[in-house]
């Protein structure tokens, strides 16, 4: 067998391996679809058919996937967000049980408000799973800083915390009139300027408005 085709059906199947250990479902999606479509060409043209259809079959579920995925990502109907209590016991459980995923991002932050400490804390659902935590401290005269915004690692390439920002309403409701990041965060910029804040002295800068 020429050693180029054989090297190129041994890569198919490392993509194909490759994808089930990824934690993301988007990353998942395009390395087990890239996978199974070099198995499809491979198996073609050596002429084993039964493995033609069956890895055509995962490319095409895998196509499907993608669309639907890629065509909710941003879909208010998609993802619910739920405003709760910050010292509330489900968010904290959720806290403590992604306590090291959540340091990695934001070191500094504490699960447990201090005493007389004023925090907004929304939990973002896709049906019935918890796929995000923002959390908003009150620093005074109308700012709320960002302690917190999470995405567990399964949607981290959907930014679902977005539909938090969208909902500019509950922090009017709150006194807030702009929302900051500190420059110290470990933000992404490009996720930052998609959800409306932009840079300023002093970290990014979100303005707040009335609007439901």
């Amino acid at each position: 067998m020429n050693p180029w085709l054989e090297a190129i059906g041994w890569l198919g199947s490392i993509l194909v391996v490759l994808s089930l250990t990824q934690a993301r479902v988007l990353r998942f999606r395009w390395l087990n679809l890239t996978g199974s479509v070099i198995a499809t060409v491979y198996n073609a043209v050596v002429g084993i058919w039964p493995f033609v259809a069956m890895n055509a079959a995962i490319a095409l579920i895998n196509v499907y996937w993608l669309w639907r995925l890629h065509r909710t990502r941003h879909d208010a109907a998609t993802y619910e967000v739920v405003e709760v209590a910050p010292d509330d016991a489900y968010l904290l459980h959720v806290l403590r049980t992604h306590a090291e995923d959540i340091a990695h991002f934001a070191p500094a932050f504490a699960a447990v408000p201090g005493d007389g400490e004023r925090r907004s804390a929304f939990l973002v659902q896709r049906g019935d799973e918890t796929v995000g935590v923002v959390e908003v401290g009150d620093a005074g005269n109308g700012t709320g800083v960002v302690l917190l915004d999470w995405v567990s690692r399964r949607f981290r390439d959907f930014t679902p915390g977005e539909f938090v920002y969208r909902r500019s309403g509950v922090f009017a409701a709150q006194g807030f009139t702009r929302l900051l990041v500190p420059p110290t965060a470990r933000a992404d910029e490009r996720y930052l300027t998609r959800v409306g804040f932009v840079p300023a002295d002093g970290g990014w800068i979100h303005p707040v408005t009335a609007e439901a």
